[in-house]
């Protein structure tokens, strides 16, 4: 528990009275009896004055002592130690910061899932997460309260309140709620009190589900029709044993059924989950059950019951199988098949069968302990052959009475759970690698704007044939692979600058056609079709054009004996997507585009990792594993989705569906025209604010170079000063990140006194991390790394943003 209380020094809560009291008293006792004597001029009077002012003062001491007055409000005392009883007493973290951000209180809970009782936002590591909690609190100073739901924190998805509290109102109080999973006792609920439950009811199987304190939760129509009378009969929460009864024999019958009542079989199912992983925990009544009962044989063969059992297990939708008491696989469901991963018609030998080596012994010897003695159950954990990085419960009962089947066990089908894990592990990992590549980007963006600058320059002063023009052309080619390299990293952490356009994909496919079959070769061949009325799409075309081109060279390398390359492109209308009941993709109208080949196909361990970064089958030295992640990246800024196919030997495809365009604004964007080197050339002054040194010279250099008279500065304070100098300044060139003040403070605070001064921002950073900070009217933006004829360009664009007036 972490409490810190700030208490007053002196405070009249049964304390004695100050040593300073004695004095004070005296003195005012002396001063009443000097103004007795000088009044009356009697010694005696005088003294007996005094005697009576001390006697007083002294009685109303003693009183406040014994009975001190109440605290104002503005003096009270939290008292932490009932906040800490009534957190610890909830199933949720709770704590308390004060208006400093400081944890003043927080419950034995909060600790637990956040060592070190860190004070909240920052409960986390992650940089998003402490931003969304930060924005919530102040929310909650503003507002009074404020949410934040399904934050992911290690294994837990947690829901966040925040409340203003205190009498004045100086606290907040954070409660995190874990988000509620569904269990296995909402599927048998749902299962028991539906159609499914009608189903066993008339293939005479009665089901009902108990908690562990024997009471009923929930039961089917057909036990409610012979223990009840009536099928609509409620009988939740009562108590089962009291609707059964047992005769002499040993026999189990309905209590309401009498003597004319069939002795029935009992079958019980536990629904616990395992509690400490590892370990088998026995004991089969401290947990929800499952019971099912069935009329008793004539005769009372346990082949039949047994018969009668399987098919009941078959229709439940969780994972049951039964083995006899040498631990053989007697039954499987399909449930359960399809959770342990066994192919259709083959039934295991052993359980053992289904686990790796290291856990054979284990379940065998589970297995057999579970079939002899008192019936008992409990769990273990396995690890799946078919999955062996991922530990599931494995869940074990002894039954009695259905002749070879001593063993039930219980598997659940955790393919879903460890899919959304492996999800959240990538979303994660691409996140941590994003930040980095954002990163490593714009350090390594200002040394190629460096790089690439020079060349242009020292290349302006070379002609073809000289010494050093074929070295310095070597350097700038280098140059732009790197800028390309670093593009591909923030393309795939989704982080690069688009240039959306309103476009068809036909047109962007037409376009990049002619160099695909340069790229195919001559033992590819390429084959496009378009679809009709396909709708148009929002993107950059310059990119799409990418993601074409580095889906065909995967398709070329993956066809090495030649083959056929299918692009095609159609329209997937909303109640086409319905049909396809794809949860990925949400209902809408969308444009695919598909890119197949006929090669050699993707194995189905590597079909799920093809998209991460740095992931590649090709041989060292031949692949970066970026192809595919910057191809996933660019859609995914994009809003479209991809999905890939294959099937070994016979090709692979990948679809990408772009959401189409619903804007007013359909008509197709006018191709630039190409501007001739002369046009860039200009006039005027621009003031350049850059606070790298190497970026600031080549800029300034190749600016002057195209007729500007240039002005520089390395912060947006001494930008502000130059501004203030009295030159009129035609443009302003800002870096967007820079210390002291950056490029859009120096920018927002220039525009009170030069409300229509053109700007340009440049930044190694991508356009979308800086939308925010630079969503200023009358801007422009230029990625690094640039070259001299792309900065000129950018000038004069940017100029041109000029009101008419000037």
């Amino acid at each position: 528990m972490v409490a810190r209380v700030n208490r007053d020094d002196e405070a009249w809560m049964g304390q004695t009275p100050s040593r300073s009291f004695v004095p004070l008293l005296a003195l005012a006792a002396a001063a009443s009896a000097a103004i007795v004597l000088y009044a009356i001029g009697d010694w005696a009077l005088a003294a007996g004055f005094a005697a009576t002012v001390i006697t007083i003062a002294a009685l109303l001491a003693w009183y406040r002592h014994l009975y001190p007055p109440p605290l104002s409000a503005g003096d009270a005392v939290p008292d932490w130690t009932v906040a800490r009883a009534a957190a610890d007493a909830s199933s949720m973290a709770i704590a308390v910061t004060d208006r400093a951000g400081r944890l003043v209180c927080a419950s034995d809970l909060f600790g637990e899932w956040f060592p070190g009782y860190p004070s909240p936002p920052a409960v986390n590591a992650d940089a998003s997460l402490i931003e969304s909690l930060t924005a919530a609190a102040r929310a909650a100073w503003r507002d009074g309260e404020a949410k934040v739901e399904a934050i992911a924190h290690a294994t837990l998805r947690l829901d966040v309140d925040i409340t203003r509290t205190g009498r004045s109102e100086d606290y907040l109080l954070w409660r995190f709620t874990p988000m509620r999973q569904p269990s296995a006792l909402d599927d048998v609920h749902r299962v028991l009190t539906g159609e499914a439950g009608r189903q066993l009811g008339e293939a005479g199987i009665m089901a009902v589900m108990i908690g562990g304190e024997g009471r009923i939760r929930a039961a089917n129509g057909a036990f409610l029709l012979r223990a009840a009378g009536r099928i609509d009969a409620n009988i939740t929460g009562r108590d089962f044993a009291a609707h059964m009864r047992v005769d002499d024999k040993g026999r189990l019958f309905l209590a309401r059924e009498e003597s004319g009542g069939l002795p029935l079989r009992l079958l019980q199912v536990p629904l616990r989950r395992a509690s400490q992983p590892g370990g088998v925990q026995n004991g089969a009544q401290d947990g929800p059950m499952l019971l099912l009962l069935i009329d008793e044989p004539a005769g009372g063969g346990g082949t039949s019951a047994l018969s009668y059992i399987e098919t009941l297990l078959s229709l439940l939708p969780f994972g049951l199988a039964m083995a006899d008491r040498d631990g053989r696989v007697l039954f499987v469901n399909k449930a359960f098949a399809r959770a342990a991963g066994i192919k259709d018609a083959e039934t295991p030998s052993y359980p053992g069968d289904l686990v790796v080596r290291e856990d054979q012994a284990a379940v065998a010897d589970a297995v057999r302990r579970f079939a002899v003695g008192p019936q008992m159950s409990g769990d273990i954990a396995v690890r799946m052959r078919e999955q062996p990085e991922e530990p599931i419960a494995l869940s074990l009962a002894g039954v009695r009475g259905l002749g070879e089947a001593a063993v039930l066990l219980s598997l659940k089908d955790n393919s879903e759970e460890s899919k959304l894990k492996r999800q959240v592990a990538q979303a994660t990992k691409m996140q941590a690698i994003g930040q980095l590549a954002g990163g490593v980007a714009h350090d390594f963006n200002n040394i190629l704007t460096a790089i690439i600058g020079h060349c242009d320059l020292m290349l302006m002063r070379h002609t073809p044939g000289d010494s050093d023009y074929d070295d310095i052309t070597q350097i700038k080619s280098n140059s732009n692979r790197a800028a390309g390299l670093t593009r591909q990293l923030l393309a795939f952490s989704r982080q690069q600058t688009l240039r959306p356009q309103i476009l068809q994909l036909p047109d962007i496919v037409a376009d990049v056609s002619n160099l695909l079959k340069r790229l195919l070769g001559e033992n590819v061949k390429l084959d496009v079709s378009h679809g009709r009325n396909l709708g148009a799409v929002r993107a950059d075309p310059g990119q799409l054009e990418q993601v074409i081109i580095n889906l065909a060279v995967n398709a070329r390398d993956a066809m090495p004996e030649g083959g056929t390359l299918n692009i095609q492109t159609y329209g997937v209308p909303a109640n086409r997507v319905r049909e396809m009941r794809q949860q990925i993709l949400p209902i809408s109208d969308y444009t695919a585009l598909r890119v197949s080949d006929t090669g050699l196909g993707i194995p189905p361990d590597i079909l799920s990792k093809i998209f991460e970064p740095f992931f590649t089958t090709k041989e060292l030295g031949k692949g970066t594993g970026l192809g595919l992640s910057t191809v996933y990246g660019i859609v995914k800024q994009s809003g479209g989705y991809i999905f890939a196919e294959s099937e070994l030997g016979r090709g692979a495809s990948f679809v990408i569906y772009l959401p189409v365009y619903a804007g007013g604004d359909i008509e197709q964007a006018k191709p630039k025209t190409p501007i001739k080197r002369s046009e860039t050339w200009g006039t005027g002054t621009v003031l350049l604010v850059e606070d790298e040194d190497m970026v600031r010279a080549v800029a300034e250099r190749a600016l002057t170079r195209q007729g500007y008279k240039v002005l520089t500065a390395s912060d947006g304070e001494q930008g502000l000063e130059v501004l203030g100098g009295g030159e009129k300044i035609d443009l302003l060139i800002s870096d967007v990140v820079m210390p002291n003040m950056d490029g859009p403070a120096m920018v927002a605070q220039a525009r009170r006194s030069f409300p229509d001064l053109p700007v340009l921002f440049m930044s190694g950073y991508a356009e979308e991390q800086l939308r925010k900070s630079i969503d200023i009217a009358n801007v422009a933006f230029l990625p690094k790394p640039f070259s001299v004829n792309q900065l000129a360009e950018a000038a004069r664009d940017a100029l041109a943003m000029r009101p008419a007036a000037e």
